[in-house]
Parts: C-alpha cells; structure tokens; sequence
C-alpha cells in the first residue's frame, strides 16, 4: 500500500521537472545578459545603477591620489631625512631650512619646516630661551596637525562608499523584487520563469553595490594605516628636533 502510494507521488515528479526546464529554457533564451537586464530595469533601478556608478568612479580617483601622494611623501622624506640631520648636525640652520624647502610633498620635511623656521624667528644670536623651545615645539604640533588632514583627505569618502554602497544595492534589488512580483500579479503567470528574470535584474544592484564597497574598504584601511605609520614618523622627527634645541640651548 504503502509502495503504491509512493510510486504515484514520484510519477508525478518527470512531468514537473519538466516543466520547470522548459520555464528555464525559455528564460535562458531570452538572455540574462547584463545589457539586456539594464534595458528591462525600472528607472529606479538605473537611478541606483547610475550612483554606484559615480561611487565607483570617485573611490578609484581617491585611492589613485592616496597612492600617489603617498608614494611621493615616502620617497621625499628618505632623501630628506639624512640631508637635514647631515645639516644640523654641523649648526647649520639656514641649510637645512632650504633642504626641506625643496621636499614639498614630503610630510618630515614640512613638520620639520615649520619648527625650524619658528626656531629661526628668535634669531641665530644669543642665548636660547626656554619660550623659543616652547615656541618651536607649538608650531612643530599645528604643523603635525596640518599635515595629518592633508595626509586623511579623501579617505572619509572612501568611508562612506564602503559603508552605504551594499545598502544602496540592496534598495535597488529590494525595488527590482517588488516589480518582478507586481508583474506575477499584473500577467497572472506561476513558475520559477515568472519571476526568474525579475529576481536576476534585481540581484544586480545588490552584486554591483558590492562590488563598489569592497575595494572602498580594503583601500580605505590600506591608507588609515599609512596614515598612522606617517603620524609615528612625524612624531618621531618632532621629538628629535626638540631634543636638539634643548642640546643646542646648553652648550
């Protein structure tokens, strides 16, 4: 009895898996293909597919300066770091103001810049008080300051690109889902091929917001921590330049 039962309920199963092949071949000839699925996309849909888009576009340009910037302050600050020390080491201020004059995108060259020249507006004569070491010290910090929001520039909107760009893909499949369904109810079809090609149309959005956002955030972390490993460097040569004024100041 209970093998009849069995054998009439798998009999049923051929002539279901073939309907729901054919429902799919059908959807496969028509072609998921992305050009074909942005043609048959509501205008919400592109509106979501169009931002992404920007977003794309703007954390590339970020991450291409970041890199470049980057690169060029690393470069500079090696060649300028033994120049300057080479220059005070033998007293000789004006030299080395003028080395790190000539290392623009350096972030040494600018934090020890400020801190020189600050130094120099006392003048070279005479003994050195405790207020130009002091003064020094406080133009070397808003310089350090200065150069940290040069160095963070961009960086917030590779943030914000990470952080919203899945969410603004998911309206979109969420839109995309609803009229896929509305279209069930408006054609008055059932089947997997009913709604296959809207569902497909709809997780693009969410595919391409992810694809947006990934590199966003790997790219944002990237710079955060070459950031931070700049901040030691200035801190470093800032505290070594206080360290020689307080030398120079007791010989």
């Amino acid at each position: 009895m209970i093998l009849a039962h069995a054998a009439a309920a798998f009999a049923h199963v051929p002539a279901t898996l073939g309907m729901f092949f054919q429902e799919e071949g059908g959807a496969a000839a028509g072609g998921f293909s992305v050009l074909s699925m942005l043609k048959s996309m509501g205008w919400i849909d592109l509106v979501v597919v169009g931002l992404l888009f920007i977003m794309s576009i703007w954390s590339l340009a970020v991450m291409i300066d970041r890199a470049l910037y980057f690169s060029a302050a690393k470069s500079q600050s090696r060649e300028f770091a033994p120049k300057v020390a080479g220059a005070l080491k033998d007293g000789r201020l004006d030299e080395a103001i003028k080395v790190a004059d000539r290392s623009k995108k350096s972030h040494l060259a600018e934090v020890v810049t400020a801190g020189l020249q600050e130094f120099r507006s006392y003048g070279s004569g005479g003994a050195i008080s405790d207020e130009q070491i002091e003064s020094s010290k406080r133009a070397l910090e808003r310089s350090e300051a200065i150069v940290h929001a040069k160095l963070k520039r961009g960086l917030g909107s590779l943030a914000t690109i990470g952080s919203t760009a899945p969410f603004i893909g998911l309206f979109g499949t969420v839109v995309g889902i609803l009229h896929a369904f509305q279209q069930i109810a408006t054609q008055k079809t059932s089947g997997i091929g009913a709604v296959a090609g809207g569902i497909s149309e709809a997780l693009v959005t969410t595919a391409f917001g992810l694809l947006v956002a990934i590199p966003a955030v790997m790219a944002f972390n990237y710079f955060t921590n070459k950031v931070e490993s700049f901040d030691v460097e200035m801190d470093n040569s800032s505290s070594e330049l206080v360290d020689y004024f307080i030398k120079q100041s007791q010989r």
